[in-house]
């Protein structure tokens, strides 16, 4: 059996022109070969898995190369080039700085580069993880890192730059290696593929790619995972299961329901996801990304900033015409803000849900939206009963008022059964406005009656509250209060009601626009005026103590006074 090599290590690039992602650092370190202008010490910094360490192994071979090709790469074929490809080249020294950090390993590092080169000409030491010496180490190194012999040449390479003291920095150049690109990656993942015969879908190598983040060795890693948990068969939906990450169909789930205002569709979404193990704050920043995404691809001009394959960019396109741009900013917005707040929250999964309710609320106004919850659904708005008269209904929607429905009476008056509606609110035969407009030859009879400024006595006022309070269904709470305290008259059109807590008060203030309506419309006088008053009999007392209850008592009957001095009782 064959000695398995992994995809890392086998494909690892031998020259610069096969570095991918690097072209800018590659083309120089050619041209500085070419022109004979080596510095003698370089620094190769950035994130894991970019070809920091690769660069350095082909720098330092082809500078030491024999017979360099016209475009200067390595020959392969000289005796340098044979020797390091046999890994027994004695002009290149790879040393670990994270386990050799000390001074005493500096000195020994110190005492070979004296040594000069047995083939080629220089002596390159390759010191990887540099940022793990400790101080005393960097101190030791910094003369023989200013002036090294002129054979010797030091490539150190770091993924924390920030770790390394400025006097190192000072004497290196500097090179900064970037992430690889998605592109990049999937474009060398199909290549590897193509090598091993392997089957794979362009979406699969994207998620790849993502999950990589940028880095080249972590994506072959992963790629061979995915090939042994597939068996050389990598699709989209093998590689999501084998790296458990959010399939793109969630989050178009989510949209299709947040655009429908569909709260009970995002919570079973919700609660699907959740039971797969993926952890809140993951999903939220996936929700984040996605509307983000959305944003992107509403402009062909910035659809290429959305690196994934073709037929989920094209789903993302379609998604995207759906979706205003003020939707999506104000969507953005409320998901970012659930992520900065997921931490600290200590019921986390009610934030989620109340950040999807949100969302849903979205679709029916996204520009008068300020994150305050609505109602999850419409309320049902109560039909009035059928009347004996045509009369024009009024809807006004504010406030929760009274729902006012008209009955039979007998006499002139119109009898009317009250109840109050959630939120919906339907006041109806209110004021002779909402009445069918009468005729032009009507008006001046109906100004000579004067029906609307009728003068009434205080019995009527009581008598007509009396009813409303008796008709009231649904609302016990406001026909209690109503039937418990009675208006007094204060003039022609204003009167009084005296009650005794601010409860009382707040119901009835809240009520007081159907009150008056009805009462109005009862007495025909539009000028009628409610005012509101808790009794100044009710005093808020402050709680006493044993002694001064005692004491109050005492001074209403002396004899307990006498009881206590009797049996020398004590109170606290």
């Amino acid at each position: 059996m064959d000695n398995y090599i992994v995809s890392a290590r086998k494909y690892r690039p031998v020259t610069f022109r096969s570095v991918v992602g690097q072209e800018a650092l590659t083309t120089t370190l050619k041209n500085a070969i070419a022109g004979n202008k080596l510095a003698h010490a370089y620094l190769f910094c950035g994130p894991r898995g970019v070809g920091k360490t690769t660069c350095a192994r082909i720098f330092a071979k082809t500078i030491n190369c024999l017979n360099p090709t016209p475009g200067h790469d390595a020959c392969n074929q000289c005796e340098s080039c044979v020797a390091f490809n046999e890994q027994r080249s004695y002009n290149i020294h790879e040393l670990d700085a994270a386990s050799n950090n000390s001074v005493d390993d500096i000195r020994s590092l110190i005492d070979q580069v004296r040594i000069p080169p047995q083939i080629g000409k220089y002596k390159v030491y390759i010191i990887d993880e540099v940022h793990m010496l400790s101080t005393s180490a960097f101190n030791s190194f910094l003369k023989t890192l200013e002036e090294p012999p002129a054979h010797a040449i030091f490539i150190l390479a770091t993924t924390e730059k920030h770790k390394i003291i400025p006097t190192i920095l000072s004497r290196c150049q500097v090179y900064d290696f970037n992430r690889i690109s998605i592109a990049d990656i999937v474009n060398h993942l199909q290549y590897v593929a193509q090598e091993e015969n392997v089957i794979a879908e362009p979406e699969a190598l994207n998620i790849i790619a993502q999950k990589a983040d940028g880095g080249m060795r972590d994506a072959l890693s992963i790629f061979d995972q995915t090939v042994s948990y597939t068996a050389g068969n990598v699709t989209y939906k093998s590689v999501i299961e084998n790296l458990n990450v959010l399939d793109f169909e969630y989050y178009f789930k989510l949209t299709d329901a947040i655009l429908a205002g569909s709260v009970v569709d995002c919570l079973l979404v919700l609660n699907d996801i959740l039971n797969r193990g993926f952890e809140g704050q993951y999903i939220i920043s996936g929700i984040t990304s996605h509307f983000r995404d959305l944003l992107v691809c509403k402009d062909p001009v910035t659809a290429k900033l959305f690196e994934v394959g073709a037929s989920i960019r094209e789903k993302y396109i379609a998604t995207a015409k759906q979706c205003s741009n003020t939707f999506l900013y104000k969507a953005i917005e409320i998901s970012n803000d659930c992520d900065l707040n997921y931490r600290m929250s200590k019921n986390k999964r009610l934030l989620l849900e109340l950040t999807l309710i949100k969302l849903c609320q979205l679709s029916e106004s996204p520009a008068d939206s300020k994150n305050e919850l609505k109602p999850v659904t419409p309320p049902e708005k109560v039909q009035p009963k059928a009347k004996t008269e045509p009369v024009q209904t009024q809807q006004i929607v504010s406030e929760p008022k009274p729902e006012i429905k008209p009955a039979s009476q007998t006499g002139q008056k119109r009898s009317t059964a009250i109840s109050i509606a959630g939120l919906g609110v339907s006041l109806s035969s209110l004021t002779e406005e909402n009445q069918e407009k009468p005729d032009e030859t009507d008006k001046p009879q109906e100004a000579e009656s004067g029906q609307n400024n009728r003068l009434f006595t205080e019995e009527e006022l009581q008598k007509a509250w009396q009813l409303f309070a008796e008709n009231l269904d649904e609302e016990k709470l406001l026909k209690n209060t109503m039937m418990l305290y009675k208006p007094k008259m204060l003039g022609n059109t204003v009167f009084e009601v005296e009650v005794n807590t601010e409860i009382n008060k707040n119901y009835l203030d809240e009520y007081g626009s159907a009150i008056l309506s009805y009462l109005r419309e009862s007495l025909l006088n539009d000028d009628i005026t409610m005012t509101i008053k808790i009794s100044d009999a009710v005093a808020v007392k402050k709680p006493l103590t044993s002694r001064e209850i005692f004491e109050e008592l005492a001074q209403k009957n002396t004899s307990l006074q006498k009881l206590s001095d009797e049996f020398d009782l004590e109170l606290s």
